[in-house]
């Protein structure tokens, strides 16, 4: 993973001449007057851990388990968010931690825990590095030091439970190999978030992921029938069988806890036979408004997955022309409007062709012109490519980030004018932009997500021009009946809009849990748990 951007620095997007001239024209974008630092430049603060605890961990994990070069403190700096690489592309790495840790196994982290606790070093959990909230930044005040918890040896697919259609799986597992371990018995997750090249099982967990096909398979949580978990207080085996009324499920105790109360340390996941056709199409309607009754539409009549594609999601006007080279792409001739919904249909080929036919009567007689498979097929060649672009947007002199939230299908439209108000006032100026883009994500019988990409021109200080429109975002959001994140979790960058969301006693309850399974607070300090 590139250090100050995303991915494989082979795969770098660059900008076509006419894109940046277009930038400039509509946005006002300037080139930065400061280019990047490289990585000689970067600013490391000096390792604060004491040599005896260095040691000490070096006793559990071996000596070469235990990294503090700059290297690997400057790969396990912060996340991926746009406030994050701007901070990496400007040299700073103030937020470093001391050292990275790299257990072998659940013993070996559960020995970390006691030890860090036993002398206040902060622990962050790290799988592939790829949260996008502030979620991999530790307060330092009262601690020793931080450690980063790199799961990356606890990467096995442990077995295969075919007759119940199960697998434990290690935490450090990378989504792409968890897949080719599962593809040799036939296997999937059905797990495909835009961060799937990078993130790990156990981050998935963490920060409750929803994949691009989750219409079909479900959300990482809904996978989820056990864990194992390593806390400072000791070890919690989770989930004995499929439901159960024995009490409140202590899985949603760990799901979505970002690292906050233990470290998952195996996971017992649901899984699919692989599909023997993957079949992907384009629909045109005229309006958002129109392609937003049709998913609702899908969603709700019949039983899912019956009634539903595996992937759904419904670009607005301005996002599908975004993405689109000619107006003509939407099979309208003359016309410069109209919204794309991409559909995705996976598994056994008599199945894949019911529900293509279900999803088509119905996208008919909502108004839908299908558009072959062409738009579906590039949207699925594509789809992990936008961090890419991202990157090169950056370098360009925009500033680029995303937001998401969810809400009822009945606030849904209220929900969607005042986000795109909030972030056209906070960013707007007389050099023009921004552009902002919209599509639903992810589709329920109650509801959906919406995913916000915005595109503007940099200021002299971008992070405080993007914490300016996400603070404005968030309070559109919850003055519209959202949730302040539907997949990408709370970190810190969330944590005032999360604490308002669930209320004082919620915020108490946390605390509780907090206090209960890690009493001296090592636990990724700082994010998820409101203070008051």
């Amino acid at each position: 993973m590139l250090w100050s951007g995303w991915g494989d620095p082979a795969r770098a997007a660059e900008l076509p001449a006419p894109v940046r001239d277009l930038l400039t024209e509509l946005l006002g974008v300037r080139a930065p007057a400061t280019p990047a630092a490289t990585f000689g430049e970067v600013r490391l603060p000096p390792v604060a851990l004491p040599p005896p605890v260095l040691a000490a961990l070096a006793a559990v994990t071996g000596e070469e388990h235990v990294r503090a070069d700059d290297d690997a403190r400057i790969r396990h700096t912060r996340g991926k968010s746009t406030p994050d690489l701007l901070l990496m592309r400007a040299g700073d790495a103030s937020d470093a931690p001391d050292a990275v840790v790299l257990p072998g196994s659940h013993e070996e982290v559960a020995e970390v825990l006691r030890l860090c606790a036993e002398h206040q070093v902060a622990v962050v959990p790290f799988g592939g590095g790829t949260s996008v909230v502030g979620g991999l930044t530790a307060a330092r005040s009262g601690f020793t030091g931080v450690v980063a918890l790199d799961l990356g040896r606890l990467a096995r697919l442990r077995s295969v439970d075919p007759v119940s259609m199960t697998a434990v799986l290690e935490p450090g597992l990378r989504a792409p190999q968890a897949e080719r371990l599962l593809a040799g018995h036939g296997l999937t997750l059905g797990h495909f978030p835009q961060s799937y090249e990078y993130a790990t099982l156990g981050g998935f967990a963490a920060a409750r992921s929803s994949g691009q096909a989750s219409a079909g398979y479900g959300r990482f949580d809904d996978m989820v029938v056990g864990m194992t978990v390593a806390t400072p207080r000791g070890t919690l085996e989770i989930g004995r069988a499929p439901k159960s009324a024995a009490g409140p499920d202590l899985r949603q105790v760990f799901l979505g806890s970002e690292g906050a109360f233990g470290v998952i340390t195996s996971l017992r996941l649901r899984v699919h036979r692989a599909p023997a056709v993957r079949a992907y199409e384009g629909w045109r309607f005229e309006t958002f408004a129109a392609g937003t009754a049709a998913l609702r539409r899908l969603a709700q009549e019949g039983t899912p997955p019956a009634a539903l594609p595996t992937v759904l999601r419904l670009s607005d006007e301005t996002e599908t022309m975004a993405g689109l080279a000619k107006p003509t792409d939407l099979g309208a001739p003359g016309s410069d409007s109209g919204c794309l919904v991409v559909a995705g249909f996976e598994g056994a080929p008599g199945e894949v062709a019911h529900r293509r036919e279900h999803a088509a009567a119905l996208l008919v007689e909502a108004g839908g012109v299908c558009l072959g498979p062409e738009p579906g097929d590039k949207w699925a060649r594509g789809r992990f490519s936008a961090p890419y672009l991202r990157d090169a947007l950056l370098a360009a002199g925009a500033t680029v980030e995303t937001l998401e939230t969810a809400c009822f299908w009945s606030d849904l439209p209220r929900l969607y004018d005042a986000v795109r108000l909030a972030l056209h006032g906070a960013l707007g100026s007389p050099s023009g932009g921004p552009l902002v883009m919209c599509h639903i994500s992810h589709v329920y019988a109650t509801g959906a997500s919406l995913y916000f990409t915005v595109v503007t021109a940099q200021t002299g200080d971008p992070l405080a021009q993007w914490a300016a429109a996400k603070r404005a975002a968030g309070e559109a959001i919850a003055r519209a009946g959202g949730t302040i994140s539907h997949h990408h979790g709370v970190g810190r960058d969330h944590l005032e809009a999360y604490a308002a969301e669930i209320g004082d006693l919620g915020g108490e309850i946390l605390r509780g849990i907090k206090e209960r399974l890690d009493p001296a607070g090592i636990l990724n300090p700082g994010v998820l748990i409101p203070v008051y």
